[in-house]
Order: structure tokens, then sequence, then C-alpha cells
């Protein structure tokens, strides 16, 4: 039984200011020109263990995104983008929700292999469904298998994809809600993951070009195993690491998607009225995949930055400002009730989201930080940025907490802790009372934040 819709008292704006008038002529570039006239489509890209430094607008020389990389150009970036968990499905459960995915037991990836998101957290796609959207989820879940854990039992109209993590060939455990709900295995040997959840992507949109809609893509890359068409491969003669080979041709393949579902957009005449995320679910786990988090310090599965810190980009063209760059941190627990608010909702207290409305700062209207601290919890490991000044425990580092400025230094390289006790039991208070807060992990975990690596070894090409 699914949870009930709520949105009891969401206020639907139908009318909003369309222009700023008289400004058009003297507005540089970059600068917000139209408010949307009407609600926008809404898009949200998510890729699977990406990196922090693996496009070309994060630093990236190698391996070119230029369809990703247009997000930012045409958008902004959010160079201190994180995600509140370190991992797959606690990543997927706080963006849907707008919540930590601790505060309901969501704190590993087993609660997705025994149950699922907990039936009473209502989705993004329950509060759009109450705005009158249409909705689909393309790609890959991992919020719970069983019927009522799927996206169509949580606020999606449609669901194409796999319920877990799956091969990219002949993927196991995938459901098409057009045809039935049973769960099958794919055995045509054409069919790549990436490219089929592109077409179905293109088709949704454009079956639904009439209504106002919302794609959730979770792109299963680049999540092990390692696997490509040669038509992937073949961009990469340069490369002679195998394993890196195939990195590469995975990421051609996903930005390729992207490009191919914008181009449908613009090609519809809506690019000027959809708000657009692309945002990565984790850090890279690196050994595993070649994946490379930049100058961060750590990797999947730990609290060092080089966990919940990802690539996190944005376009709303003619509403945001283009070619920006945003350094204040920003959660994506902030996507839900900053569609929401884009879609004419009203967020309500009794919600009680963690996330915030991005556009008032990202437009300049409020100058402020969207969030003073932010945390993290993940069994043993923990963290808490405040300001700029990070204490955190994690994978690779000693027992007792660490502290580091961010500001100044990015790879958390030189400890403060000794010189700034004051600080760090001034963080330690902050974090202490918000761990309080949590629940107890719903299912336990396998030894969390010790030995085990995102992703398996197996590489494969075809």
């Amino acid at each position: 039984m699914n949870s009930p819709v709520v949105g009891r008292r969401v206020v639907v704006a139908f009318s909003r200011v369309l222009l700023l008038a008289g400004l058009t002529a003297a507005l540089g570039p970059g600068a917000i020109r139209v408010v949307a006239a009407q609600p926008p489509n809404l898009v949200i890209f998510y890729a699977d263990d990406l990196g922090w430094g693996e496009l070309g607008c994060q630093g990236n020389k190698d391996i070119p995104t230029p369809h990703i990389d247009a997000i930012a150009r045409q958008g902004i970036r959010f160079t201190n983008g994180y995600v509140a968990a370190t991992y797959c499905s606690p990543s997927r459960a706080g963006l849907l929700t707008g919540r930590y995915p601790t505060r309901f037991g969501h704190e590993f990836n087993s609660v997705a292999n025994t149950t699922g998101l907990r039936l009473d957290q209502v989705t993004i796609a329950n509060r759009l469904k109450a705005l009158g959207y249409a909705s689909a989820t393309v790609g890959k879940w991992h919020l719970g298998a069983g019927l009522e854990y799927r996206p169509t039992k949580r606020g999606f109209d449609e669901f194409y994809g796999t319920l877990n993590n799956t091969p990219f060939f002949h993927p196991t455990n995938f459901v098409d809600s057009r045809l039935s709900d049973d769960v099958r295995a794919v055995t045509d040997p054409a069919f790549y993951t990436t490219d089929a959840y592109t077409d179905r992507a293109v088709d949704w949109i454009d079956r639904n070009k009439a209504k106002r809609w919302f794609l959730y893509l979770p792109f299963n890359a680049q999540h092990a195993p390692l696997q490509a068409p040669k038509k992937y491969l073949d961009r990469f003669p340069q490369i002679t690491d195998e394993k890196r080979k195939l990195f590469a041709a995975m990421m051609a393949a996903m930005d390729d998607g992207v490009g191919r579902v914008m181009a449908k957009i613009r090609e519809l005449g809506q690019e000027e009225n959809t708000l657009v995320f692309f945002i990565a679910d984790n850090g890279g786990p690196t050994a595993s995949t070649t994946s490379g988090n930049g100058p961060l310090r750590g990797f999947k599965m730990t609290t060092y930055e080089g966990g919940p810190r990802v690539p996190f980009l944005a376009q709303w063209k003619g509403t945001w400002p283009a070619g920006k760059t945003y350094d204040y941190p920003v959660m994506n627990l902030d996507v839900l009730p900053t569609i929401v608010a884009a879609a004419g909702g009203r967020v309500e207290p009794d919600w009680k989201l963690d996330g915030v409305d991005l556009t008032p700062f990202v437009t300049g209207k409020n100058p402020a930080r969207p969030h003073a601290t932010l945390y993290w919890r993940y069994g043993p490991q923990w963290a808490v940025r405040h300001g700029d000044m990070k204490l955190v425990v994690s994978r690779g580092g000693g027992p007792e907490p660490e502290l580091y400025d961010l500001a100044t230094d990015i790879g958390e390289a030189k400890n403060l802790a000794a010189t700034q006790p004051g600080k760090v039991r001034e963080l330690q208070a902050l974090w202490d009372k918000w761990s309080a807060e949590q629940a107890a992990p719903s299912a336990p975990d396998a030894p969390a934040g010790k030995g085990k690596k995102g992703g398996k070894k197996k590489q494969a090409t075809k």
C-alpha cells in the first residue's frame, strides 16, 4: 500500500510574472530575462559513481562531455554540490524525499535489498502529481524491488529500468511498466542500458509533450561492471589502459544520452521552460573503475570530500542565470523544494524537509548561504560542515575527529584539530545534536566504512 499523497495544502500558482518589462535590451550575458510563464517541465539526470573530476566543466581534459558541459555553460555549476549520503540507495532516498535519509533509517544500501524507501515517505513524484504533472523514472531505481516500493507505487506514472544494480548488457531485474509489472532479464544482444534509457526518455517526452512533465533519469553509468559497445570504445584510441578506456566509453554514451534528451526538448520548443538538474549520486569509487575525484580526498563510501561532494549542475534558461558558478554549499536535498516551488506549489512546514528552494539564492535575491550546516552519517563514519569548517571521521583517517578549513584546503590535507580545539567542540556539538535526531538504521549493512568499495571488478566490451 502506498503512502498517502501529501500536498493537501499545496497552492498552485498558475499565473506568474512573464517579463521584467523594459529591461531586455539592457541585460548582459547570464542575466535573468524571463520568469517562466507557466510551471516548467522538469528533468533530473542522476549519474552513478561518476567522480567529482570526471566532466569537462569540472576539469577533465581526457574525456569530452560537451552535452553535460552545456548544462553548466547555459546554467549554473555548483562548485560545492553535495549529496546527503556517500553511496547509491541512501543518496537516491535523499534526492526523492528532500530529507536526510538517516531521518527515516535509510542509512545503508541494505535497505533497498531488504525492503525499500519507507512507505510513509513522500516522493517528489507524489508532490508533483498533486500539481498535475505526468512523471516517469527511466533507469536504475534502487529503492526497493517489492511491488509496493517500485516507482509506479511511489507517484511515478511509468517505470522503465532496473530495480537494482545490473550489467549494462543483458541487464537483470528489468521492468517495463508499459508492458507489465513482471521482472525479467533482457536477452537482446543489442540492448545497452544507457542507450535504451535514452531511447525511452526521448519517446516518453514526446508522448507527454502536451502536458506538464517530470522525467527522473538515473543512469547506471558509471557504475561497475565497466561495459561499453564498440562504437563508444572506438572514440578513444589514445587510451591504452583497458579499464580507463571502458570508463571513457561509458561516459561518452551517457553524455550522448544527455545530449539526445536535451535535443528533443529543444525540438519541441520547450527548453526555455524546462528546469534541468545533472547530479552524481556520490563520489567515484576510483580504484575499481578509474573514476577521478580531482583534488578531493577519499571516494565513494567515505565521508571525506570525495564521498559526498559531486558534480552538480542546473539549467533553467531565461529564469536562472547562465554561465554562473555558485560557490556556497548546496545538497541534493534542495532539488525537491526547488522543483515544487518552480512547479507552482508551496512547501509546507509539516513536510519537515531538510532542503531549501535554491531559486532565491542562485538569482541573487537572497545573498545568504542556503545552508549554514550540512551533516552526514554512515555507520561509524560521519561529518559536519559548518560554514567552511568541516569535522570528519572517515575510513582512511584516524579514530579521532579531524578538522579542515575547506576554503583553503579542499583536499583535507591539513588537520587543524590540535590547534583549534574550541572549533572541534563546537562542530562536535552540532553533529551530536543532529545525529540524536536521526532514526536507527532500518537494516544493517556489511561492516560500514570498512573494506568494501563500490562496484564490481568485472569489465566487458561488446
